[in-house]
């Protein structure tokens, strides 16, 4: 039996989306050629896991934070002809910086010289952050989703690069990510959608990805084969 690549995508986004662009991500994320390789690699250190269609390349580096600041920062990354998968875990705790502040910080850096096509709140099961969509200016498009967690900002990033069509598994990296705890940035409220920051609510709806866990392989990493639609652009 194959495992659907695409998650349910909730009412509110499928009532926004045309017919014929939620079947075309349906489809190209849905083919043999779209699964092959993607492996979800865990990284406890951080409390997340997120899956690759290859072996992630890990770099040790710098995350700039504010003027003249930065911070301590791994990247695990993979580049391949038609697309870019990036996760960035930066150490904000020695920066003193707030949640609102690191996340407008990352958002400007990704989106300099290209236009935010999408920008909401967004989710992964108790943690908050943001959900973005930019068209680059080199013709690039990037799917993106940024948290604050634990004084650790996490970027996670997947660019269809120029000329190609890897719209599909930019989507589906990006919704791929999950924080394999159960804490929460937030102070829940009754109502889930009072628990964003103050300013949060800009663009429509709320990306959301709340799905549970597959089984280990041998090594300890675990497949996954399931991605989200974002919101449609404006």
């Amino acid at each position: 039996m194959t495992t659907p690549l695409l998650a349910p995508i909730p009412l509110l986004e499928r009532s926004k989306m045309p017919f014929a662009a939620l079947a075309a991500v349906v489809l190209l994320a849905g083919t043999p050629a779209a699964a092959e390789g993607w492996q979800e690699y865990s990284y406890p250190d951080y409390s997340v896991a997120v899956a690759f269609p290859a072996e992630p390349k890990i770099e040790i580096t710098t995350y700039p934070i504010a003027d003249g600041v930065k911070a301590d920062a791994h990247v695990y990354s993979v580049t391949q002809d038609n697309a870019v998968f990036k996760l960035t875990v930066a150490d904000l705790s020695e920066a003193g910086t707030e949640e609102s502040a690191a996340i407008d910080q990352a958002i400007k850096l990704m989106s300099k010289g290209g236009e935010i096509k999408v920008n909401i709140p967004h989710r992964v099961r108790r943690v908050y952050g943001r959900q973005v969509s930019i068209a680059q200016a080199d013709g690039s498009r990037s799917l993106a989703a940024v948290f604050y967690y634990k004084q650790r900002l996490y970027q996670i990033e997947g660019t269809s690069l120029p000329g190609s069509n890897a719209t599909a598994e930019a989507i589906r990296f990006q919704q791929s990510l999950m924080f394999t705890d159960e804490a929460t940035n937030r102070a829940e409220p009754a109502n889930a959608g009072d628990a964003y920051p103050a300013g949060a609510g800009q663009g429509a709806g709320r990306g959301e990805n709340r799905r549970g866990r597959g089984g280990e392989n041998g090594d300890g990493r675990r497949r996954r084969g399931e991605a989200a639609a974002p919101a449609q652009e404006q």
